[in-house]
């Protein structure tokens, strides 16, 4: 892997990848916010090679870089200066391979490769520590004076025993150091208060029982408003040579799994946004998503201050990047396609959540546009403040599949209610021809009245009445068998389901009465509304209802009844259809949903798998059994409110 690093136009560093951390033995976070140019052997040179990366946009040679430990380390770069969309310079991003081929894992060689893998790191608070060592305390008065803001693994695995790193933060940095010389580093954290930023002070410890030969380089922070804030870092061989391949290879082996997982992983700097949350909470400010929508230069603001600061190899071909540094920039190309997922995103840090979720579209650095999984894991305290999580999972050809899959059982439930159809084709003319009967009749009779003289215009009128009635009942029937049979793809929609069953009944009503069966409705009077798609949910009612017709009417038996019946739950409605038939083997219980299982000469076995697919789409269930008191009941549970997307 490349050490990988970026800097703003001037040269501070931004971003400093575990790739530089071994090449240059500096823990990033000592790096970030310091400028290059106090790392390079020669300045001068330095400088010349700066300008003219900024005069010719790319630059590539050796360098000397001073190491974290002791020895300057040769180093072959390619910088490229990088613009934004107006021309205005942006950062600079530096790839850097050491001059001469660096051992594995495994192959280090000499006292100089182990210090440079386990370089301890703290960010210290010695305010006090000044102070402390004005009023004449002692070394170990003056360590409990100066309290950690942060330490890297090195830090913790070295000299911070059993604790665990969230265990150190905020404690005094006497509770952890050696006796032996607690006076000596005291000293060199005070006089390293006394120099200009970013000059490092290095001293010579004896750090018995922990390193061998070890050196503290001490420094202070080049952050605005963190002059008290000193960096200490700590170089050494330690004593028990395992240890130090331990951490070396538990980081290799952490790295590649984050950097070869297959899922797109962001590494995000939120800390920035964290603050303006704690002023907004200072403010009052309880009510995030309404503040946000009353301000949306706060979000905008987000946008770019927050900032990606690595990712893995898994993140650069989802975006169809060249390479991890052009994804190394502020967030806001990952909400390009879907702005106002900022906005929640940052409602959910606001509120304390732990993680959020959303399906949205993401634009990728390519051209296209895909549908991901954008997960985002907040900090919480007392872990690192900076550092939030982003995996995107890429489920475009997923949905287009299911949409797919979707088409595909419209088609086929279009296809069984066509089947259906044709089955009452019979019934369904009888049912026409009742009032085009009535329409002829009455008609006729009109025609007789009329001839009369005087006409009955009475007689003419109440006729006429009948007729339109006639043609409003014929309208209804061949309106709900054209919705039937039409091909459409569902609509779902705030239904009355009571009088969506009663529709369904009406299709079926005469083939059920022409087979000398009774069919009796129990629909609660308080059946709720629920979100449905009324012509797939009455093709439900009518298959079940016909399959209970054909079962009573194929044995001949004497008691031939069918009831259905609807009535409210907690949190939806259940519609049950008992009939007196034989009921199901019990062998084939398991079975009846199955596509393609049928029991009856000639069936294709597509009708109940279509009504379970149309029932589970809707985020219902539907089961079969014996009833106790004979005959087979189908019974459907479903939600008041659509299913989640």
């Amino acid at each position: 892997m490349e050490a990988v690093v970026v800097t703003d136009p001037a040269g501070v560093v931004r971003y400093w990848n575990p790739a530089a951390e071994s090449l240059y033995g500096w823990p990033a976070m000592a790096m970030v916010g310091l400028d290059l140019r106090e790392l390079a052997s020669d300045a001068q040179l330095h400088d010349e090679e700066w300008a003219l990366l900024l005069r010719e946009g790319a630059w590539e040679g050796d360098i000397r870089r001073s190491g974290a430990a002791g020895p300057a380390v040769a180093a072959h770069v390619r910088r490229t200066l990088r613009r934004n969309a107006d021309g205005s310079l942006r950062d600079v991003v530096e790839y850097g391979q050491a001059a001469r081929s660096r051992p594995h894992l495994g192959g280090l060689d000499g006292p100089t490769e182990l210090r440079r893998t386990i370089a301890a790191c703290w960010e210290l608070d010695v305010v006090g520590t000044r102070a402390a060592r004005a009023a004449g305390a002692d070394g170990g008065a003056l360590l409990g004076d100066c309290r950690i803001i942060d330490a890297n693994v090195r830090a913790v695995r070295l000299f911070g025993g059993a604790a665990e790193r969230d265990r150190t933060i905020g404690r005094p940095l006497g509770d952890f150091w050696p006796a032996e010389s607690r006076e000596a580093i005291a000293g060199l954290l005070a006089a390293a208060l006394e120099r200009p930023v970013g000059s490092p002070l290095v001293q010579v410890l004896g750090l018995y029982g922990v390193l061998a030969g070890a050196t503290a380089t001490a420094w202070r922070s080049a952050e605005p408003g963190r002059a008290e804030a000193v960096f200490l870092m700590v170089n050494g061989a330690v004593s028990d040579d395992r240890t130090a391949w331990e951490l070396q290879a538990s980081e290799d082996r952490y790295r590649k799994l984050i950097h070869f997982a297959p899922t797109p992983l962001l590494y995000v700097d939120s800390r920035r946004s964290g603050d303006e949350f704690q002023k907004l909470r200072a403010q009052g400010v309880t009510d995030i998503a309404n503040f946000l929508d009353d301000h949306p230069e706060l979000v905008e603001l987000a946008k770019d201050v927050v900032v990606v600061t690595e990712v893995n190899q898994a993140a650069v071909r989802l975006f169809g990047a060249r390479n991890a540094a052009e994804l190394i920039q502020s967030v806001r190309y990952l909400f390009s396609a879907t702005p106002k997922m900022a906005n929640r995103v940052m409602e959910a840090h606001f509120e304390g959540r732990r993680n959020y979720v959303e399906q949205a579209k993401m634009a990728t650095f390519d051209g296209r546009v895909l549908d991901v999984v954008f997960s985002v894991t907040y900090p919480a305290p007392p872990e690192y403040m900076d550092t939030t999580f982003i995996t995107i999972e890429d489920v475009t050809e997923r949905l287009w599949t299911e949409g797919e899959l979707r088409r595909l059982q419209a088609n086929f439930a279009h296809a069984a209610r066509l089947s259906t159809l044709g089955e009452l084709a019979a019934s369904i003319a009888h049912e026409v021809n009742q009032p085009l009967s009535a329409i002829a009749t009455n008609a006729d009779t009109s025609l007789r009245w009329l001839a009369q003289n005087p006409p009955n215009l009475e007689k003419v009128r109440m006729l006429t009445e009948r007729i339109a009635a006639s043609a409003g009942r014929a309208s209804e029937i061949i309106e709900r068998v054209r919705g039937m049979a039409m091909k459409r793809q569902p609509r779902h929609a705030r239904l009355d389901l009571r009088a969506t069953i009663e529709e369904a009944v009406m299709i079926v009503r005469h083939e059920i009465e022409a087979k000398a069966i009774t069919i009796s409705l129990a629909l609660d009077r308080d059946l709720p509304a629920i979100h449905g798609d009324r012509i797939q949910l009455q093709q439900v009612v009518v298959n079940l209802l016909i399959n209970s017709l054909q079962a009573i009417d194929h044995h001949g038996l004497d008691r031939r009844e069918i009831r259905l019946a609807a009535a409210p739950v907690p949190g939806g409605v259940t519609i049950s259809i008992h009939d007196t038939g034989p009921g199901i083997a019990a062998e084939h219980l398991a079975s009846v949903f199955d596509g393609f299982f049928t029991t009856k000469d000639g069936g294709i076995g597509i009708g109940l798998a279509i009504c379970q697919s149309i029932i589970t789409e809707h985020g219902g269930a539907i089961s079969a059994a014996n009833h106790d008191a004979g005959g087979a009941i189908f019974t459907i549970a479903l939600p008041l409110d659509p299913p989640a997307a």
